[in-house]
């Protein structure tokens, strides 16, 4: 018999630690490569043209169906599920009972007791328990990511085309005027001759569209995409750039699932794998708590506040009704020091002790990074995601500040690099550890983007 997650976490002397020195870097996104041309080009196309994203590989799909479908994708979330209905999609968020993010899916309503969830594997792998464990008449199929399977197909292609031009490039394509729809809201389109569904979407506060279909469609529709992009300087979009979109557009992509501790969730620990997502998964950074707990994280940390809603019963409502009368963590961009950031990048081209290496365009070394932000040496608030803009020309961070600390202008720094040397991750080097200047900034930190969202998730409290 195979060893489940409880079973691997209770041969841990320390969780922490275990995580903190996982033989694992940060996700991969195969199927595409790491640049088509450049990821400085590639970066500056989503904000300047259009770019098309591939993610039909790296993210896992859950199919749902069943009468009790939207009932128990309603009882798994903070989100409300009033007014929502075919064609519909909206980011899901489940949480533990105490009221700890889990992870964040895209749910899409398809048709009549017919959802697919779309993202990293957490929120799916709750989704999948809660269905096989609860009395509820559904149905589940998973899609697994590409890295996982030998087959070499997916049910379903996923592309975005993102860009100041996406509408010109979706007018090419479909040889229609591309539809006026609400943010999150879904059509259909007929591209390269297949019939295609169309999200409403926008990366990087740029308009545009996520494509799906059928797998079998994906060449035809693929190909006609950058046919009609050819005039509009589309740019593809390899897995370097792809994955530092998120320092412009204010997404934590990172959150450490909440699952391992707490009685309740026991059971969910014995069903979840051993080598589960939550079993293989790596931590890292200058932020070493006490236990495992310290790196789980509340929605509001995340920015989702906008999204907990008490009109509805669902797990974790009571400890979040607790929770948002308390005092809370304010995500921010943290723009770091232009010098500070060339004093520790030329550390590397010494002899003597060197910084830990800042990689381009993405800087993170594990799969979940939690680095210290200090003021005056006292905490101040916790980083996660962190690279390089070359549209912005800095290097930014997304981080969760404790109250007092979250004023755009505030002066901070940034504590690079793991303690005592670092961890045995094959991803960290021997190294020391150093502050970095930085500034508190807005999020999202591109100013289209925080126009664009003016009304949405990211910037609402």
């Amino acid at each position: 018999m195979s060893q489940n997650l409880e079973q691997l976490l209770q041969g841990q002397a320390d969780v922490v630690g275990f995580l903190r020195n996982q033989q694992v870097g940060p996700n991969v996104y195969p199927g595409v490569p790491a640049e088509y041309s450049n990821w400085r080009a590639e970066q500056w196309a989503w904000g300047h043209t259009a770019v098309l994203y591939n993610q039909s590989y790296h993210m896992v799909d859950l199919a749902v169906r069943g009468p009790d479908a939207f009932k128990m994708l309603e009882y798994l979330a903070i989100n409300t599920f009033k007014g929502f209905q075919p064609d519909r999609a909206k980011q899901f968020v489940p949480c533990t009972p105490d009221g700890y993010v889990i992870g964040d899916v895209i749910l899409f309503y398809l048709d009549e007791n017919e959802f697919n969830l779309v993202g990293r594997a957490p929120s799916i792998e709750w989704v999948e328990y809660h269905a096989a464990s609860g009395n509820w008449n559904v149905t589940v199929e998973r899609d697994e990511r590409w890295a996982m399977r030998t087959d070499g197909k997916r049910n379903s292609y996923r592309f975005q085309i993102q860009g100041p031009n996406a509408m010109k490039i979706i007018e090419k394509a479909t040889g229609k005027p591309a539809p006026e729809l609400k943010f999150f809201h879904m059509t259909r389109m007929t591209i390269g001759g297949r019939d295609v569904r169309a999200l409403r979407h926008g990366m990087a506060g740029q308009p545009g569209f996520e494509l799906f279909g059928p797998w079998e469609d994906y060449a035809a529709v693929h190909g006609a995409l950058v046919e009609a992009g050819k005039d509009f300087g589309m740019a593809l979009v390899g897995g370097r750039a792809y994955s530092s979109n998120t320092l412009e557009s204010g997404w934590i992509p990172s959150p450490l699932p909440a699952i391992y501790t707490g009685e309740a969730l026991k059971p969910y620990r014995e069903w979840l794998s051993a080598n589960s997502y939550e079993g293989k998964c790596s931590v890292g950074g200058s932020y070493v708590p006490d236990s495992i707990e310290g790196y789980y994280t509340n929605p509001w940390d995340l920015g989702y506040g906008p999204f907990v809603k008490f009109d509805h019963d669902f797990i974790g409502r009571a400890a979040l009704e607790k929770m948002a009368a308390g005092p809370k963590r304010t995500k921010v961009t943290l723009a770091l020091d232009n010098e500070d950031v060339m004093r520790v990048q030329s550390s590397a081209l010494s002899k003597g002790e060197r910084a830990k290496f800042m990689e381009y365009p993405s800087s993170v070394y594990a799969m979940h990074p939690f680095d210290l932000v200090l003021k005056d040496g006292k905490t101040a608030g916790i980083s996660t995601w962190i690279g390089y803009s070359a549209n912005e020309g800095k290097f930014l961070t997304l981080a969760m500040m404790e109250p007092g600390f979250e004023t755009p202008g505030t002066e901070v720094s940034l504590l690079w690099g793991e303690p005592d040397g670092g961890t045995t991750k094959p991803t960290v080097e021997p190294h020391v550890q150093t502050e970095i200047k930085a500034v508190v900034a807005s999020v999202p930190y591109s100013e289209v983007a925080r126009d664009s969202y003016a009304e949405g998730w990211r910037t609402r409290k």
